[in-house]
């Protein structure tokens, strides 16, 4: 180690020799002398050779003879113990910056590879520094084959490991040149890019941009002055494009097609507004497998902005506007057909389309939208283009719930509610299935009605008062009396002078009016006491208009229109007495009644109606009638609706056995519990044996008797619990019956069936087992309806049914009725009182000799 110590010394001290002989000053020659001694320090290092004597330069270290004892300038003389640790601390401190360097290099290349290698190799060169310092405190390891064989196997290690790392960070530098978005064939030619390695834990070594000189991306969009945007985008960016959303390709192509480098336009084909897109095309199809020309189109579309091919386009393929237009031709002349019969024809016809593009057009176009409303409403067939049955019917109804149902919430109707109503009604026109107008109601009726109708009070003073609305708030509207004819009491035609007022109240709409006397009506030469005993005696002595006409010496037709006329509207209870009474249950039931259904000629329409009633089982009150064309589910769901307009909500409905009550009372009133009558079921039952076993079962079929015995005992249980038990003693025969007789399933059948609704009736005080209340209602209209002897339209059978539900009402029943009902009216039995309103006497047959003047009615009349 000495000698090796004294030779760089000597070294050293030639050189400097040498250079003090040179023919330049030494300040002259120090920057070439320090470019050279620094690329070549540099050099060594990556080369990882030793620095002592290479290429000319001598980088021993010269500080370190100086403190070299004269005693060991001597070759082969033996240095002590403590001469070695001195040389060791000389080693040490002297030789420690080519290792450093070395660990420094490997940590920047481990650093920008992202650790792709052990972090233990940027020791590696440490590890050959402390291995050659071992010669200096033994320097007899250096004669050894083992300590040279190690030497220079951590030495060649060395070198690999920074070959190594060099190598992997300048190709990871330069694949990331290469996937930058600038491309790298074009990177060297722009100075807008920038030239970046970045290191991972926020180190990097970077070339800002040489545009913006900005070090970080960014990006600005500047609205210029026509309008217009210009966006610039500096920097490293990326996105996302999913492989199987056509949309977000087809915009992502659009966006790239956009791109345009800073500076002149390069040279290149222009597209058409006259750019040079940074991408090319050719890349793009191949980029993404799509055909340039539809590239083309894309952008074709987006100069002309043609969103709807653009933008809505689902399927891979291209949809020009020819190829809809030809769909739709299809669609059209098949109306009936769905995208895969049209699909079809198209491949038969030889037109290149896919499904997915049929499927697409139809969308696109808005005939898949309007096929479904056409299949919704219409029967699409190849000879016929109709509504569907009852279509019209079933959108009315639901229609009519939503808007019962907001009236019931005490809402408000949405301007989309208001045109559903307008469409609806303007289809029923069309299809003539429109309700006519309410009849106007007769000057005359209004001064009768108020007058029966009112409360039973005379007016004492002689005000003057409008006719309709009842209001002191009158002008005089002429000076000049008008001639008022009428018939006094012996049928003599007698004249009074009467005045026109106006009437000054604004909620009243007739304006103005005529002010009579008592006793006499307007737009009639008959007075009051004439007009409420043809009522009279038509109501309470149940008679017909001819003999009413008779008695009262008037025409047949005066008489019928009188009485008809009380008709024009169902008088709401509620707008008597201001309250709505019920007990909560409701029986219903249904009459077919003669009268034309249609405007057919007479030998080919149908005649047959149905009225249907809804009435009150325990007060017999008649809560509402109507008139139908048809006995279906549609007629009791409308039926069941208007019921409910008026107020009620029933908690249990009694009916027969029809099938079309259960769905309809779930949708209309889905608390009320449905019970059908239990003397109905045990009717049906009778008819079942009699089918099964035959007319004379008891002889021939003893079983079929008991069968039948048993299911009677079921419904004569006074408890549910008892009926159970012989309702499932019942089901426990049938194996037995039906290997006997198979038809007498249908017997086990129809009682599973109707069983829920049958048991509620049994132990309840509240529902009753049979429907007989409605019954009773129908016969009382059956004695009306059996004088009139059918009706010439359904306009003049609504009328009639009006009438009947306003006398019955009032009519108290008779005294052989039952004790709970006889001698009471069925609005008394609800509760109203009905002391007060003259029409109850004029129904109970009692004198019409009261004072025919009354206050102000309750009854609002429009």
């Amino acid at each position: 180690m000495v000698h090796w110590i004294w030779e760089k010394h000597c070294a050293q001290s030639s050189e400097l020799a040498y250079m003090k002989h040179t023919t330049k000053p030494l300040y002259a020659q120090l920057p070439i002398w320090h470019i050279l001694v620094l690329v070549s320090v540099l050099t060594l290092a990556l080369l990882g050779q030793h620095t002592d004597s290479q290429i000319g330069w001598l980088t021993g270290q010269p500080g370190l003879t100086q403190w070299i004892s004269p005693r060991f300038t001597t070759p082969g003389q033996a240095v002590g113990r403590s001469h070695r640790q001195e040389l060791l601390w000389y080693y040490l401190a002297d030789s420690w910056p080519p290792p450093c360097l070395r660990s420094l290099l490997l940590l920047g290349l481990w650093s920008v590879t992202g650790h792709r290698w052990p972090a233990i190799l940027v020791a590696w060169p440490w590890l050959v520094w402390l291995w050659r310092g071992l010669v200096v405190v033994w320097p007899e390891l250096a004669r050894r084959p083992d300590w040279q064989s190690g030497s220079w196997l951590l030495w060649q290690s060395q070198q690999l490991v920074v070959c190594g790392a060099v190598s992997v960070g300048v190709s990871l530098w330069l694949r990331q040149v290469l996937t930058a978005p600038v491309g790298w064939e074009a990177w060297p030619a722009h100075a807008g890019d920038r030239l970046a390695l970045p290191i991972p834990g926020g180190w990097g070594v970077s070339l800002s941009c040489l545009v913006c000189g900005q070090p970080e991306p960014w990006v600005e969009v500047k609205a210029e002055a026509d309008g217009s945007y210009t966006a610039t985008l500096c920097g490293h960016f990326s996105f996302h494009i999913a492989g199987d959303d056509v949309f977000q390709q087809r915009l992502a192509i659009l966006f790239l097609r956009q791109l345009e480098t800073p500076g002149p336009q390069r040279s290149g084909r222009r597209t058409r507004d006259g750019r040079t897109p940074f991408v090319a095309q050719e890349k793009l199809s191949a980029w993404f497998a799509i055909p340039q020309p539809h590239l083309s189109l894309f952008e074709k579309y987006w100069r002309n902005k043609d969103w709807a091919n653009l933008l809505s386009l689902k399927a891979r393929e291209l949809l020009t506007a020819d190829l809809i237009a030809r769909l739709v031709a299809v669609f059209v002349t098949f109306p009936g057909w769905g995208v895969a019969k049209v699909w079809g024809h198209l491949q038969r016809q030889g037109v290149p389309v896919s499904e997915p593009q049929v499927r697409q057009a139809a969308e696109q176009s808005g005939w898949s939208q309007l096929r479904q409303a056409l299949l919704k409403r219409y029967e699409l067939t190849a000879d016929s283009f109709r509504l569907r049955d009852n279509w019209l019917v079933a959108d009315l109804l639901a229609l009519l719930q939503t808007l019962v149902s907001k009236l019931e919430a005490g809402q408000t109707l949405t301007r989309e509610e208001y045109l559903s109503v307008a469409d609806l009604q303007a289809l029923a026109t069309e299809v003539g299935v429109s309700a006519a107008p309410p009849l106007k109601a007769l000057p005359w009726l209004l001064c009768v009605e108020r007058v029966v109708f009112g409360h039973w009070q005379e007016v004492t003073d002689d005000s003057v008062r409008c006719l309709y609305c009842g209001s002191t708030h009158i002008v005089r509207k002429s000076k000049k009396p008008r001639l008022k004819k009428y018939y006094d009491a012996e049928g003599k035609l007698q004249t009074v002078e009467v005045y026109r007022y106006y009437c000054r109240n604004p909620q009243c709409d007739k304006g103005s009016f005529t002010h009579l006397p008592p006793g006499l009506v307007p737009y009639s030469p008959y007075r009051t006491q004439a007009h409420l005993l043809v009522l009279q005696m038509y109501g309470w002595g149940r008679s017909t208009y001819r003999r009413t006409a008779q008695a009262l010496a008037v025409t047949n037709m005066t008489a019928y229109r009188w009485l008809s006329a009380w008709g024009y509207a169902l008088l709401p209870v509620a707008a008597l007495f201001g309250v709505v009474k019920s007990s909560g249950v409701v029986g219903i039931d249904e009459k077919y009644v003669l009268g034309p259904k249609n405007d057919k000629p007479a030998g080919t329409r149908r005649r047959w109606m149905y009225a249907y009633f809804a009435v009150d089982v325990h007060t017999y009150d008649l809560l509402h009638i109507a008139l139908y064309p048809h006995n279906d589910q549609d007629s009791a769901c409308a039926f069941l609706l208007a019921l409910r307009a008026k107020g009620y909500h029933p908690r249990a409905i009694v009916t027969d056995l029809r099938q079309d009550y259960g769905p309809v009372i779930a949708q209309v009133f889905p608390t009320a519990q449905h019970h059908e009558c239990i003397f109905h079921a045990l009717q049906n039952v009778q008819q079942h044996v009699k089918d099964v076993y035959g007319p004379g079962y008891a002889d021939t079929h003893p079983e079929a008797a008991a069968l039948k015995q048993a299911i009677y005992r079921i419904f004569d249980a006074c408890t549910k619990r008892t009926a159970q038990e012989r309702y499932e003693a019942v089901l426990a025969d049938r194996k037995r019956y039906v290997e006997a007789t198979p038809a007498a399933t249908t017997i086990f059948d129809f009682l599973e069936r109707h069983w829920p609704t049958l048991v509620n009736g049994i132990e309840s005080q509240c529902i009753p087992t049979t429907n007989n209340t409605v019954e009773l209602v129908i016969l009382r209209f059956d004695q009306h309806y059996q004088n009139f002897r059918g009706f010439e339209s359904i306009d003049s059978a609504r009328l009639f049914l009006a009438v009947f539900e306003k006398l019955y009402r009032f009519t108290p029943f008779s005294q052989d009725a039952q004790p709970a009902i006889r001698g009471k009216c069925p609005l008394q039995l609800a509760g109203y009182d009905i002391s007060q309103v003259p029409m109850a006497s004029l129904c109970a047959g009692l004198s019409i000799d009261w004072p025919v003047k009354v206050t102000h009615s309750h009854v609002p009349y429009q």
